[in-house]
C-alpha cells in the first residue's frame, strides 16, 4: 500500500534520529555527515518555511495544469462543468502519485497535489450531489484514509478524523429529531471508540511507518472528547444546530453534568500526562483547562477582567515557582532541568553571560605603598621631624 521504498523510509527515520542526536550533542558534526552520506533517503524538508515555499510553488503548478485543461476543454464541456472538476481531482491524485514515485515525501510539492486533490474532489462531489454533506464527508473519509495509508502524510490523518466526525454528525442530523439531544453523548462515545481503537492499533502495530498517524489520531480523539462535553460547546451548538431555546434563568438539560465534565476532564488529562510523562497530553490538558476557565467566564462574570487576570497570573506564578523549586534538583522523571533533545539557546546564552561576568571579576590585590611612614623619610614629617 505504501508507495515509497521501505528502505528509503527507514533511512529517513534514521537520519532524523541522527539529526536529533547531533543537536543534543551525543554525536559530532563529522559523525552526522558520515551518516548522511551513507544513507539513501527521500526528498524531504524539515524546515517549515522551505516546505511552505515549495507548497506555494506546487499550488501554482497544480493550478496551471488545471487552467490549461480548463481552457482547452471549456467549449466542449459547455454546461457539464462538474466533470471538469472531477478531472481536476484526477490530476491531483496523478500528480501526487508521480511525485511520490519520484521520492518526494513531505517536500511541499507533494503536499500541494495531495491536499488539492482532496479539495477538488469535495467540490466536485458537492456539485454532483447538490451539497449532500453526508456523501461529501463519507467520500472524503475514504479518500483521506487511503491517501494516508499510501503517502503517510499527517495532514491526511487529520482530514480523516475531521471527515469521519463530520460524517457521524451529519448522519445523526438525518435521523429522527428525538436522537438529536443525545448528540454530545454520542460524540463522547465516538471519541472514546476512536481513542481506544488507535491506542490498540499502536500496541499491535506491525508496520512502524503508521505509528505517527495513529498517535496523532489518539490525541485528536482526546481533544474531541473534551469538546464533546464542554458546557460552552454543548450549549451554543444546542442553540445553533438543534434550535433549542434556553430562556433567561433556565439552562440546558444535564447542565451540572457538563459543568463537572468541563473541569474534570482537563484535570484528568493533567494527572495522566504527569503520570505517564506525556508532553503532548500535558499541553492538551493545559489548553483545555484554559478553555474551561473561559467557558465559565463567558457566562458568569465574578470580578472585573483586569482583577481576574492579575489574580490568575499571581497564582500561576506561585505554582510555577513552587514547581521549579521542587523539580530543579531532580535528574529523572519529571524535572526542570533542560532537555538535551530540545533547543536550549536561552540557557546557553545565560550561561555564557554569567561566565563572562564571573571572568571579569578579579581578586583584590593588596600592594604595599612605597612610602615609609613613621620616620618622615619621603612624604611628610614623621615622629623624627626629618623631611
Amino acid at each position: 500500500m505504501i508507495v515509497y521504498d521501505k528502505i528509503a523510509l527507514q533511512n529517513s527515520e534514521l537520519l532524523n534520529e541522527a539529526q536529533s542526536l547531533q543537536k543534543a550533542g551525543f554525536i559530532d558534526r563529522v559523525q552526522y555527515n558520515t551518516v548522511t552520506k551513507a544513507l539513501v533517503t527521500l526528498k524531504t524538508h524539515d524546515n517549515l518555511l522551505v516546505r511552505a515555499l515549495f507548497f506555494i510553488l506546487g499550488v501554482f503548478l497544480y493550478s496551471s495544469i488545471c487552467s490549461f485543461f480548463a481552457l482547452a476543454s471549456l467549449e466542449a464541456l459547455d454546461t457539464n462543468y462538474e466533470y471538469l472538476v472531477f478531472f481536476f481531482a484526477i490530476v491531483g491524485f496523478a500528480g501526487a502519485e508521480i511525485l511520490a514515485r519520484s521520492k518526494f515525501y513531505g517536500h511541499g510539492l507533494d503536499d500541494a497535489f495531495i491536499l488539492g486533490s482532496q479539495l477538488t474532489l469535495a467540490i466536485a462531489v458537492g456539485i454532483a450531489t447538490d451539497g449532500n454533506e453526508v456523501v461529501i464527508a463519507a467520500l472524503l473519509t475514504a479518500t483521506a484514509i487511503s491517501s494516508y495509508l499510501r503517502y503517510l502524510h499527517l495532514s491526511m490523518a487529520l482530514l480523516f478524523c475531521l471527515a469521519l466526525t463530520a460524517t457521524l454528525i451529519f448522519g445523526i442530523f438525518k435521523l429522527d429529531k428525538s436522537i438529536h439531544p443525545f448528540l454530545p453523548f454520542i460524540m463522547m462515545a465516538y471519541a472514546l471508540a476512536l481513542y481506544f481503537s488507535s491506542k490498540t492499533a499502536v500496541q499491535k502495530l506491525a508496520i512502524p511507518f503508521y505509528y505517527n498517524g495513529l498517535l496523532f489520531t489518539k490525541y485528536i480523539a482526546q481533544i474531541l472528547f473534551y469538546f464533546s462535553g464542554n458546557y460552552l460547546v454543548v450549549r451554543e451548538l444546542s442553540i445553533e444546530l438543534l434550535g433549542q431555546d434556553v430562556a433567561t434563568g433556565s439552562d440546558i438539560p444535564f447542565a451540572y453534568l457538563f459543568y463537572a465534565f468541563t473541569f474534570i476532564v482537563p484535570a484528568g488529562y493533567l494527572y495522566f500526562a504527569l503520570l505517564k510523562k506525556d508532553r503532548i497530553l500535558l499541553y492538551i490538558g493545559l489548553l483545555s483547562l484554559c478553555f474551561s476557565v473561559y467557558t465559565i467566564r463567558f457566562y458568569y462574570s465574578v470580578m472585573p477582567i483586569e482583577v481576574a487576570l492579575t489574580i490568575g497570573g499571581a497564582v500561576l506564578f506561585a505554582i510555577a515557582l513552587w514547581a521549579i523549586k521542587i523539580l530543579k534538583e531532580k535528574e529523572t522523571g519529571i524535572t526542570f532541568q533542560a532537555d538535551r533533545f530540545t533547543e536550549t539557546n536561552s540557557f546557553l546564552k545565560a550561561e555564557i553571560l554569567l561566565a563572562s561576568q564571573m571572568g571579569g571579576l578579579k581578586p583584590e590585590i593588596i600592594t604595599e605603598s612605597p612610602m615609609e611612614f613613621g620616620g618622615g623619610d619621603f612624604s611628610g614629617g614623621g615622629s623624627q621631624g626629618s623631611f
